[in-house]
């Protein structure tokens, strides 16, 4: 059985976020942005987290150059992609929650929905991640940064949804 999970997709995202977009007026203001890189530090996109009137924090990603399939997306708790693997990220941004929304007492605010990568390899979305404090886990003493993953994340699996290698990775510096 198939469970879908909120997702908003933007058709084009090539200027997410315009320069003009530096405060609240325009319905939300750039915090955080991480430059993505693949396993062989190409730069294949950008991440932003930007912050909205209501409180809840909007996540925009576009990344290209990725393989076809569904792929577990997060945020993960440590600022540092120096590892080969990027398992130098440390584990998703958890708070006090447990992993997955199909899981009682989660998800983490760093779980995001799975992006599905066509044929050309591109993730252009727009998504809300309510629960996350940008202030207190995303610039935190060590960082953050944000992790695509090889496969699907099953929104169950303890402690990361299964999802597995980690294939891009980026880290937040504030905007």
């Amino acid at each position: 059985m198939r469970h879908s999970i909120p997702f908003l997709i933007a058709g084009t995202l090539a200027a997410a976020v315009p320069a003009a977009a530096q405060n609240l007026d325009n319905g939300f203001a750039t915090a955080a942005r991480a430059e993505i890189v693949d396993r062989d530090g190409q730069a294949i996109g950008t991440v932003t987290i930007n912050r909205t009137e209501s409180g809840v924090p909007l996540v925009i990603v576009a990344v290209t150059d990725l393989p076809e399939g569904s792929h577990g997306i997060h945020l993960h708790e440590t600022g540092d992609c120096s590892a080969a693997d990027f398992t130098s990220a440390g584990g998703h941004i958890a708070g006090d929650k447990e992993h997955g929304v199909f899981v009682a007492g989660g998800p983490h605010p760093g779980d995001l929905p799975n992006a599905i990568v066509d044929e050309p390899g591109a993730i252009n979305a727009e998504i809300f991640a309510g629960g996350l404090d940008i202030d207190e886990m995303v610039f935190d003493a060590d960082g953050s940064a944000f992790i695509v993953h090889s496969g699907a994340d099953d929104y169950l699996s303890q402690p990361a949804g299964d999802s597995g290698d980690r294939i891009a990775c980026g880290v937040f510096q504030p905007a």
